[in-house]
């Protein structure tokens, strides 16, 4: 599985822009950590995106049945599944690896600095301070749908500072700027 399939992928079973949106703005975060760590991008980037490609058509069987399916129709390698299966918190899988802590650290995340940027006039995360962010995270009222419980969470399991992990979170998705940018075609489409 490379990224090039794992977007195909995510595609296919993934029919709002925002759900897309949020797997590639998880694919940034895990790469930039993977970058950080001089892990394997290719591998933190097929994660990102393919940790949520089944929950809008099986969200009662989220993540399993993307698992399965993965496991019966593609090549992923196991550590990957094992961390899709370990983002759900309801699933009671352990994050053992790196890669499977990344992603339970930067998927509620990103959901945060997300929300932060489209309550932006200028809807350009380029412009987004951690300072605002910070401010974001402590108002509970502010992107209620986030986890912050999870959010600190990952960020103790993951051994990094929780103002170093936003930090960080925020400077991935900076890069990438997928949070105010149409979504990039399909390579071969």
């Amino acid at each position: 599985m490379n990224r090039e399939e794992a977007y195909a992928l995510m595609l296919e079973h993934t029919p709002s822009e925002s759900l897309r949106r949020h797997m590639l703005n998880v694919e940034a975060a895990m790469r930039w950590y993977a970058r950080h760590w001089q892990e394997d991008e290719e591998t933190y980037a097929v994660t990102g995106l393919l940790h949520d490609f089944d929950y809008e058509r099986h969200p009662q069987e989220h993540p399993a049945w993307g698992v399965r399916y993965l496991r019966e129709h593609t090549d992923t390698p196991p550590e990957v599944l094992e961390a899709v299966m370990g983002h759900a918190t309801y699933t009671n899988t352990p994050r053992i690896t790196r890669l499977a802590r990344t992603l339970f650290a930067v998927d509620e995340l990103t959901g945060l600095v997300q929300a932060a940027v489209l309550v932006r006039p200028d809807r350009d995360i380029r412009q987004l301070e951690l300072g605002s962010l910070k401010k974001r995270f402590r108002n509970p009222a502010f992107a209620a749908g986030v986890n912050r419980a999870e959010v600190l969470q990952g960020a103790e399991e993951l051994g990094v500072d929780f103002e170093v992990h936003l930090r960080n979170v925020l400077a991935a998705m900076q890069e990438m700027v997928v949070a105010a940018e149409p979504l990039p075609p399909v390579a071969g489409t």
